[in-house]
């Protein structure tokens, strides 16, 4: 999966977590000499039938048969050195739609990705059945903007047929100068004919954490991506509200989230639970068995949790949803997520040039798997709109001479408008966030309350 804009790294991972680390390949080269002892030549013999053992010799030679036609007979000229760096990409593009190999700008652009800033149409995308997939849009950028949804195909980009296309070159057609335009052709379910979206491209900055105060003194709290700050900047948040206001309960939107820096989502999952494993994660290597857990400090104490989730929330999406769901500590509300269970580590080659390679699986704190599975809702809620039936209903306060309400300064009986929520608008258009809404309407009331 990689980032719209964002090259193929990062990528998934946006729906996904990145570590970085190095790989240091060791050769050892043997060399029998006619005056060493027959002790020496004996072991030097049986060190180069294990390295013949574990190579597979047939094979190295059909690669270099293989290579050497390509050199001499294919229609048009190709270099070693592009030969070569097509085979690198080829062995790690067909282990797993994550690896890849990331040749000067698309190491620089995963380095720009993981910072919240880049260039481009703001797509996470994948592959599937040769074709682009859309995992998610990113708030506020043209893709989002312009209608495209989480798992449309992208069958062309600007008349030329993505078909065979790697997801390298594709995201590389995608990115482009701000204010320059790509037609795009999409496939998308339910949908008999293709559809046709001509964007300009922008420079796309992701805000990572975005807080607004519902009624009834509920917190929303959008995470668009998973950038370095943004645990401190939620815990901020958090604290904030717990200062100024009776923080009554608060709503996690990670919808459309793809994931991204592994330690911020361990830092988000930290500010709602005070002890206990996070996630961990199992690999062929030592380096690759690593394990999160929670500290003390906890910023939402124990404030009642609803945790927002679809389709389009990838990877460290899922490794917050799961914790708290496994801790029982949230309400997991929503429809089903994406599945990225993996871990890619960035190996750098040399300065310019790295491998993405997966190197281990995510579990959640009960051991649960999220590779190709996903997080499935508590509360399993479909988006749509909320369209309220009206009807008029006349009422005491309509009828002539009524009798006043002593109980209000003014004496008037209460109005309907005095119920309006101040984010109808907000909570009519977002059907999910308006049952996350009244979930913790309703725990707040239910809750036992002091005496006076």
């Amino acid at each position: 999966m990689s980032l719209f804009a964002v090259p193929s790294p990062r990528l998934v991972s946006r729906f996904a977590c990145t570590a970085v680390c190095v790989l240091s390949l060791g050769l050892t080269q043997v060399n029998a000499q006619p005056a060493e002892d027959t002790a020496a030549a004996s072991d030097a013999a049986e060190q180069a039938a294990r390295l013949q053992g574990q190579l597979p010799l047939q094979e190295l030679r059909n690669f270099t048969e293989i290579f050497e036609r390509i050199r001499t007979a294919y229609v048009e000229e190709v270099d070693d050195k592009t030969l070569l760096e097509y085979a690198i990409n080829g062995m790690l593009t067909s282990l797993d739609p994550h690896s890849a190999y990331l040749q000067p700008e698309a190491f620089s652009d995963l380095q720009e990705n993981t910072s919240g800033k880049f260039g481009g149409l703001g797509i996470e995308v994948g592959q599937e059945d040769g074709l682009i997939l859309v995992v998610t849009p990113i708030d506020d950028t043209p893709a989002q903007k312009a209608g495209i949804r989480a798992g449309d195909l992208i069958v062309s980009l600007d008349g030329e047929a993505v078909m065979g296309m790697s997801l390298n070159d594709a995201v590389e057609r995608m990115r482009g100068a701000p204010g320059s335009e790509i037609t795009l052709e999409i496939r998308r379910k339910n949908e008999k004919e293709l559809l046709t979206f001509t964007l300009a491209r922008a420079e796309i900055k992701v805000a990572s954490v975005r807080t607004d105060m519902l009624s009834g003194n509920v917190g929303y709290v959008r995470i668009t991506q998973f950038q370095e700050h943004t645990g401190s900047e939620l815990a901020a948040a958090i604290e904030d509200w717990r200062a100024k206001d009776n923080l009554n309960g608060i709503i996690l939107d990670l919808r459309n989230n793809p994931g991204g820096v592994l330690d911020a989502a361990v830092d988000v999952v930290d500010s709602f639970i005070s002890q206990g494993l996070i996630v961990y994660t199992k690999g062929r290597t030592a380096s690759a068995e690593v394990s999160y857990s929670a500290t003390n400090h906890t910023a939402a104490g124990d404030v009642p949790v609803v945790v927002l989730i679809n389709g389009g929330s990838a990877s460290a999406s899922e490794i917050v949803a799961g914790a708290l769901q496994d801790h029982q500590r949230a309400v997991i509300v929503g429809t089903q997520s994406f599945g990225k269970g993996s871990v890619q580590s960035v190996l750098p080659i040399t300065e310019e040039r790295a491998i993405k390679l997966t190197t281990a699986r995510y579990f959640t704190p009960n051991g649960r798997s999220i590779q190709a599975q996903g997080i499935k809702p508590d509360i399993w809620v479909e988006q749509s709109e909320v369209t309220p039936y009206e009807q008029r209903f006349y009422k005491e306060a309509d009828l002539p001479g009524h009798l006043s309400n002593p109980t209000r300064k003014d004496g008037k009986a209460k109005s309907d408008n005095d119920n309006k929520d101040p984010n109808s608008e907000l909570l009519k258009k977002d059907f999910q966030l308006y049952e996350a809404h009244t979930l913790l309407r309703g725990v707040t009331i239910l809750s036992p309350r002091p005496e006076a």
